[in-house]
């Protein structure tokens, strides 16, 4: 099937005024007769809920978390992009908008990046009126500093707060929401299928992780907002609780599953300190403004404290291999780097793995109360996981999982295949191709849900005649419902040997291992005879301890490494069939002088797969991409 993104056609600069115009209303009166469930309260779904509670609409907003303010969005440190060009150093929306398809390597619509690059500048007015505690120079005006793959200063920040600062932010525009009774918040429940009648999307079926009951809520609209997948990985940066859980359910009742392969690598990441630590670090790639990365020319220097290795001993390898952007290049590229330099052996710390990020020249020039001030808490946090002072000997670091650029199909409107199931922020592949930019994963969550899905789901509800007719009382409510119950007695009866944990490894081992920084068709082959077998073996050994009646863990987590296991299938057998590398997926067998090396003649679409069964072959759709306005180019950063 050739998928249509109904992208708007004519200029760019026009694509999405004239498609709000063209979307067709819901009058302000017959709002409140609609009831639209979003699931996820992190900066996408907190500020969706938010702005359609205060449109009128009557929202259910679901998070397995005590409160939205848990949401992994609260993790993000550096900043959020904007087009602001307040330093006037020749940024526009067109650099943002060429900015962020040349960081996806072309693998991502030119119209939803322009939406995107547009929409950017009101996010910043809409967080500076909630008060959001942006970072303002010495005049008072908002701060901006750089962020990898640009050129120029356009990412604003609160130290390394950002993400906190914004939900807070989101969070308080929900609350108020949620007083005005327009939004009904449910916490700690997870949602463990999705409900569809006559292949419209009506609601979901959740776990109230406190009690253990298996309720339903059904809707005119469903909105996922559930962030990303990293955690197949095992080791990543996100929160133990992310996982790929709501999306994978929407996938296996029919929504298409684009670009799975495209996961991406943050390249400074406190390394790895133990065989049972259970996530990583992030360390904002803001560091990398005053922070330089380098190596030991010379293997022999690498048990040397770095301080005591001469400036000419060094090996600055992004200033050296990438000189018109230096340490500020893109992070799959950063990352690449760091992992040739100590599979070269050349590695410091522990094993080897890891690489030298310095402040040493910054504090010289600048002063450390100034260094403190920009990046002071992102310090303090380093000391105290390594114990070791960042501002006295140069931080450790190394590449781990970090983000998902895959996710659910959407077209245009943010809707999925399936009619009323929309998908906002990291939950979709919409913007962010083959790499993310860093500082663009807020403005995504943000500008999907303040400013595009507002209008977007309602010229869908506005074709709905008789909103609410479908109660959580029909006959597929009830399916659903016996379907999760099954599972969870499922998980409790097995009582083997092994925990979700060991099994969680085991599948994070061989992800890392064979289809992480780098891919290759044997590798994924391997994957693609392992992985299975690691599933049968889930099923026939997993321990579950409890009951499914009331707090238990261990049953959350069985359910989240269940989807994982067929989950990491798919993604392996999306990296195979792209025999191409491009962004974060760098397959070995393509690249030239060790640069990604695209196939746009073979490869230029959307890869989106339909769910035929666990076990089956999936079927492959395609979207292809068109470049009508920035035109395909090799991606270079040197």
């Amino acid at each position: 099937m050739i998928l249509d993104g109904k992208c708007p056609t004519g200029p760019i600069q026009q694509t999405w005024d004239k498609h709000r115009f063209d979307l067709k209303l819901v009058n302000p009166a017959n709002k409140r007769k609609y009831n639209v469930i979003v699931v996820g309260t992190g900066l996408a779904g907190g500020a969706a809920a938010a702005s359609l509670g205060e449109l009128g609409y009557n929202v259910q907003a679901f998070c397995y978390q005590d409160s939205p303010r848990r949401a992994h969005s609260i993790a993000a440190q550096g900043g959020i992009n904007a087009a602001k060009n307040y330093p006037n150093d020749g940024d526009s929306i067109y650099r943002l908008f060429y900015d962020t398809i040349k960081g996806g390597d072309f693998r991502a619509r030119e119209a939803d990046v322009w939406r995107l690059a547009q929409v950017s500048n009101n996010i910043i007015d809409q967080c500076v009126a909630q008060g959001v505690p942006f970072a303002r120079d010495y005049a008072g005006y908002l701060d901006n500093r750089s962020f990898g793959g640009a050129q120029v200063s356009r990412t604003f920040y609160a130290r390394g707060q950002t993400g906190q600062q914004l939900l807070l932010g989101a969070y308080t525009a929900l609350s108020r929401q949620i007083n005005a009774g327009t939004v009904k918040m449910y916490n700690r429940r997870e949602m463990l299928d999705l409900v569809v009648v006559d292949g419209v999307a009506r609601g979901i079926t959740v776990r109230n992780l406190i009690t253990g009951e298996i309720e339903s809520y059904a809707a005119d609209a469903v909105c996922l907002a559930t962030g990303g997948y990293v955690n197949v990985f095992y080791l990543s940066t996100n929160a133990m609780g992310c996982s790929v859980t709501a999306i994978w359910k929407a996938h296996k009742k029919g929504a298409f599953f684009a670009n799975p392969c495209y996961t991406q690598i943050h390249p400074t990441c406190i390394p790895q300190a133990g065989d049972y630590q259970s996530k990583l670090t992030l360390m904002s790639e803001s560091l990398r403004n005053d922070g330089r990365c380098w190596v030991p020319k010379k293997k022999e220097d690498c048990g040397k404290h770095p301080n005591e290795i001469p400036e000419d001993a060094r090996d600055y390898y992004l200033e050296r291999k990438y000189p018109s952007f230096g340490n500020l290049a893109p992070r799959d590229i950063a990352s690449r780097a760091a992992k040739e330099a100590c599979d070269d052996g050349r590695g410091v710390g522990p094993g080897g793995r890891g690489v030298y990020l310095d402040f040493a020249a910054s504090i010289k020039r600048v002063g450390q109360p100034k260094i403190a001030e920009r990046y002071g808490n992102l310090f303090e946090m380093y000391e105290k996981i390594t114990d070791e002072d960042g501002y006295k000997r140069p931080m450790r670091m190394y590449p781990a999982p970090h983000y998902s650029m895959g996710g659910l199909w959407v077209d245009y409107n943010l809707m999925s295949n399936i009619p009323g199931l929309f998908v906002l922020g990291e939950a979709n592949f919409s913007v962010h191709g083959a790499n993310r930019l860093g500082a663009s994963a807020l403005m995504q969550g943000l500008a999907d849900g303040y400013f595009v899905i507002p209008y977007t789901i309602g010229g869908y509800l506005a074709g709905i005649k008789d909103p609410g007719t479908i109660k959580a009382d029909h006959p597929e409510f009830r399916k659903a419902e016996d379907d999760v119950k099954s599972s969870v007695n499922k998980y409790l009866s097995i009582n083997g040997k092994k925990t979700t944990s060991e099994f969680m490894r085991e599948l994070g081992s061989l992800m890392w291992e064979n289809c992480g920084m780098a891919r290759t068709k044997e590798s994924l082959e391997s994957n693609l005879q392992k992985i299975p077998a690691l599933r049968e073996e889930f099923w026939k050994n997993v321990k579950v301890s409890g009951t499914g009646a009331d707090f238990n863990q261990q049953l959350e987590n069985a359910g989240r490494t269940a989807d994982f296991l067929e989950f990491a299938e798919l993604m392996c057998r999306d990296a195979l069939h792209r025999n191409e590398s491009c962004g974060g997926h760098f397959r070995e067998e393509y690249q030239e002088l060790g640069e990604a090396q695209r196939d746009d003649v073979n490869y230029c679409y959307v890869g989106a797969w339909e769910y035929k069964g666990v076990g089956k072959e999936p079927e492959l759709h395609k979207e292809p991409l068109k470049f009508d306005n920035v035109h395909l180019a090799i991606r270079s950063y040197k």
